[in-house]
Order: structure tokens, then sequence, then C-alpha cells
């Protein structure tokens, strides 16, 4: 049995809620989300607050599948409401972000610049030439901008050069010995 699934979903002010049978659509100030709930799982609107339970309460699946829908509801409200963002880091000698208009120009050490064009409903922001702060209202796509980004150049073991979310550790290396 999923303890996620058990924990309701607690509606923030400014959030409109609609369910109609697997529809769940989120309205907030920040944005509109829909999604098509699996068919194993039923959301029901009780007050201020949202109920994700399974259809089949002896089927081990149908619990899984109430935890994932109740956290991507619970993804859902809390993007409408606030949104998401993720912090990355340029560390090395010369490396470089700006956003020109629709398009991210990373230097990244390479002969050649960088160009990340910006997807529809993420916002880039460059704070200072090396830090990066992608947000948005939808988790899933804050967090594959910001993987597609440090995909460019991850953070390598020795000197620790690359691009890094702000919170990562990066494990460094020894130099050989002669």
């Amino acid at each position: 049995m999923s303890r996620i699934a058990k924990a309701p979903i607690p509606l923030v002010s400014g959030v409109d809620v609609k369910i109609e049978g697997q529809k769940v659509t989120v309205k907030g100030p920040k944005s509109t989300h829909e999604y098509e709930v699996h068919p194993l799982v039923k959301v029901v609107l009780e007050g201020q607050e949202i109920r994700v339970s399974p259809v089949d309460p002896d089927s081990k699946q149908s619990w899984a599948m109430a935890g994932t829908m109740r956290s991507l509801i619970n993804n859902m409200v809390i993007g409408a409401s606030k949104g998401f963002q993720k912090k990355l880091q340029l560390v090395g000698v010369g490396y470089r972000a700006q956003v020109k208009g629709k398009v991210l120009d990373l230097s990244l050490g390479f002969s050649h610049p960088v160009e990340y064009p910006i997807p529809e409903g993420i916002t880039i922001e460059t704070p200072s030439q090396t830090e990066i702060v992608v947000s948005g209202s939808d988790k899933q796509q804050v967090g594959q901008v910001a993987a597609e980004i440090r995909r460019y150049r991850p953070p390598e073991p020795y000197k620790g050069k690359g691009v890094r979310y702000a919170d990562e550790y990066v494990v460094r290396k020894e130099a050989k010995k002669k």
C-alpha cells in the first residue's frame, strides 16, 4: 500500500481544480495543466483537498499508480501556484552563459559557442555569467531543460569543470602520480 497515495493534496488559494471522469484540470495564477489519470486510479475533490485512491484496493499495481498519480497532481498544483526552478553553475575558466532573446548562448570551452533554444513555457535567467536559473510551471519540463543544458558539458572528476546543478557534489579524483 502506497503511503504517498494516502496523503491528501491540499489546495492552495487561487488554484481551481476540475475533475471530469479521469481528466484533471488544474488552473492557477501561473498556468493551467491538464492530465488524464490512469484508469486504475480515482480522484475525488473533497472541500479544499484532493484525494487519490486505487480503484481496486487489493491490487499492488493500483496502489503504485495511485501514488504516482498523486505525485503528478500535486506537482501540477504546486506548478500552477508557485512554479519550479533549477539552478545551474558553470565552473571553468572562460565558461559563460547569456540569454539572447529566445536563445541561451553558452561558452563552454569548445571552438564554437553553444546555442540552446529556450522552449515554450520555460524562462531562463542568468543572474551572473556563471549562473543559470531555469524556471517554469511544469516540473518535468524544468528538469528536462536543466538536464539538456548540463549535458553539453557535464562536470569532469579531475578539476570539476563543467555545467553542474547548484546543489550537486562532484566527486573529485586524484591526478596520476609519476
